[in-house]
């Protein structure tokens, strides 16, 4: 007889040891003391990081959000804003032969009103600016070039009462009677008359009179001042305008307006200083290159850029821009700081410009 051992499988044999252990107090309790062991160390290893925890780790984890930055202006209601300058756009030298007469619509301004013209008009065009010919390489706000020094007059010649007036006798004019014959026929409607003439008789008469056909008067006596050689007559002097020398800039497109050569400015008070300070500028910068007797580049010019206060003092010159020689650089500097200050700026120039005010004027060598 054989008997075969067949073993247990893992399942039914740990079912077996786990229900004899439990039997067993002394074996439970031995289990229950693993499991609980084993429970606790789970529970540790899963909250120890919170638990653990310092400030100082915490710190550095922690994250700060950055502060907003805010721009706050207080203004004052009490306290009004000051209203914007109004600063003309373009002073123009007025034509001291136009009207005066305000625009209807210009940002030009002046030394007095003057409406846009010229002395012939282009009556298919209209532009802001009258038709002039001169150079188109030149910035011009001129319409007339003249002189600001009078001509020396030559003395009168002293007369001589001791000499009487010459008495000649004027050339006696050509007469000569009209050619053909008056033939006159009455009818119904009227009188008919056949006049022949001559073409080349100056003056009809019933007798002929010999004489000069250029001659105007019949041979009558006339009177002619004797002139002394050592004394002659004084010499005629033309008008001259009272204006500024110019060169103009040339404009192919004019207007329709018929009048003296203008632009379209009204008056202020600036306009009114800017003419005279200009005035003296050039009387000086004329007398500066007479006396220095120097002869700059021609076609050169010289800009000079400064600042002027009200009290009509230069504060600085900001710039010199100069295409032309140093003599001519320096007429024009001495031009403008040797007339200087230019007087007090009135209280309405004060309100519309500041305290200062850039000026830049241009020299040009002819």
């Amino acid at each position: 007889m054989t008997h075969v051992l067949t073993p247990p499988s893992p399942t039914a044999a740990v079912r077996r040891f786990a229900s004899r252990a439990w039997s067993d107090p002394d074996s439970r309790s031995v289990v229950i003391g693993i499991l609980a062991c084993i429970i606790v160390h789970l529970l540790l290893f899963a909250t120890a990081p919170y638990l653990l925890r310092s400030d100082a780790s915490s710190a550095k984890l922690r994250r700060h959000a950055t502060p907003k930055v805010f721009n706050i202006e207080i203004v004052p209601s009490e306290v009004p804003r000051p209203p914007p300058k109004s600063v003309p756009n373009r002073y123009i030298e007025a034509n001291p032969n136009a009207p005066d007469k305000v625009p209807d619509q210009t940002n030009n301004f002046s030394s007095q009103n003057q409406v846009l013209a010229q002395e012939k008009p282009d009556l298919h065009k209209h532009d802001d600016t009258p038709k002039l010919t001169g150079k188109k390489d030149v910035i011009s706000n001129q319409t007339v070039s003249g002189r600001l020094t009078k001509p020396q007059e030559s003395a009168p010649p002293v007369p001589k009462l001791t000499a009487a007036a010459k008495t000649v006798k004027s050339p006696r004019q050509e007469k000569d009677p009209l050619a053909g014959f008056d033939k006159m026929k009455q009818g119904d409607d009227g009188f008919g008359s056949n006049l022949g003439t001559k073409p080349d008789v100056m003056k009809p008469a019933p007798q002929k009179v010999t004489g000069s056909r250029d001659a105007l008067t019949d041979g009558t006596d006339v009177s002619e001042p004797v002139i002394d050689p050592r004394h002659p007559r004084a010499r005629p002097v033309l008008n001259q305008v009272h204006t500024r020398p110019a060169i103009f800039q040339d404009n192919n497109f004019g207007t329709a307006n018929i009048g003296a050569t203008a632009y379209s400015a009204k008056w202020n008070s600036y306009g009114a200083y800017l003419h005279k300070m200009l005035e003296a500028i050039q009387v000086q910068w004329d007398r500066i290159l007479t006396d220095s007797e120097t002869a700059p580049p021609s076609g050169s010019y010289v800009d000079v850029k400064f600042t002027i206060d009200s009290k009509g003092k230069i504060d600085e010159i900001v710039s010199v821009e100069n295409t032309s020689s140093e003599q001519g650089k320096a007429s024009c500097l001495s031009a403008v700081t040797m007339t200087a200050p230019y007087g007090e700026w009135t209280p309405d120039m004060i309100a519309m410009l500041g305290d200062t005010q850039d000026i830049t004027i241009r020299f040009y060598y002819e």
